[in-house]
């Protein structure tokens, strides 16, 4: 089912956690990483209108979808907390985007079991969900992480147990977890444009979830991974590894067509215009 315009944006791209970053970064402040390569530099967009909603056009930032960021959860990333590197981006908790966000998730939640949910006990016991101080509801941050993150040395695999539970399923990730889990690091934002001849468009952007779209409190963060050159060495480019993602937020004939525009980017005999400063040397 595409989320464009009729979706809510996630809870991290709304504001909902800005605070709370601040907080969780004050520890790393002022740590030196030496392979982010920083938030301006030269970036490719293409607009192109929803081949399944002519009241919308997308903007993609070809810079981002075609480079060759990957996870390294457990491979080499740093964490967005000075010394908890086993987190990865899960610190924090998940906010819930809706209503619908968090019946959903409470679903897959049923199904887990002690040998892959870590935290089963007591996830059970107390409670997986909790509040912040505005009131928003989100996964229940447990022992300074999600409570659904087993830790390093867990038998049944370290890192999210709703994400074990869709492989061991043969389900997306992107079905059992939380929208803002998934969705990162894709950031979908929504405009309305006025044109000159008084018509509007809603225009939903596609791009990078960079440190700007944690809020001000972004710039804080020990690390993160999307301008890191240890993140960018995958063999698939984003719009091909996150096809799964991306057909979720833009429909099937929205990412065709991406797709398909991402492959005329790369089959170019030109030297590739405005590449991610993260990408390795071609």
């Amino acid at each position: 089912m595409p989320k464009t315009k009729k979706a809510k944006p996630a809870k991290a791209e709304i504001s909902g956690i800005a605070d709370k970053v601040r907080k969780a970064a004050k520890a790393s402040k002022g740590s030196t990483v030496s392979d982010e390569k920083g938030l301006d530099f030269p970036r490719a967009w293409v607009e192109f209108p929803d081949p399944a909603d002519d009241e919308q056009v997308f903007r993609c930032d070809l810079t981002w979808l075609t480079s060759r960021w990957n996870c390294i959860f457990g491979s080499g990333c740093q964490g967005i907390q000075a010394g908890r590197a086993a987190d990865g981006c899960c610190t924090l908790g998940a906010h819930f985007s809706d209503e619908d966000d968090e019946k959903r998730v409470a679903e897959h939640v049923a199904r887990l079991t002690p040998d892959i949910w870590q935290h089963h006990e007591e996830g059970t016991r107390g409670g997986w969900i909790s509040e912040d101080e505005e009131g928003s509801r989100q996964t229940r941050p447990f022992q300074g992480s999600c409570i659904f993150q087993n830790r390093p040395g867990f038998a049944g695999g370290a890192g999210c147990s709703l994400h074990i539970l869709a492989l061991r399923e043969g389900r997306e990730p992107l079905e059992t977890k939380p929208d803002v889990c998934w969705q990162l690091p894709v950031r979908r934002t929504y405009d309305w444009i006025d044109r000159p001849d008084d018509t509007r468009i809603l225009q939903v952007s596609i791009g990078e979830y960079d440190r700007r779209g944690w809020g001000p409190g972004g710039h804080d963060l020990h690390w993160w991974c999307t301008s890191a050159t240890s993140a960018h060495g995958a063999g698939d480019p984003v719009y091909v590894s996150y096809r799964a993602e991306l057909t979720e937020l833009m429909g099937k004939a929205g990412y065709d067509r991406l797709a398909a525009l991402c492959e005329q980017r790369l089959s170019a005999e030109l030297p590739l215009l405005a590449p991610h400063p993260a990408d390795p040397a071609p």
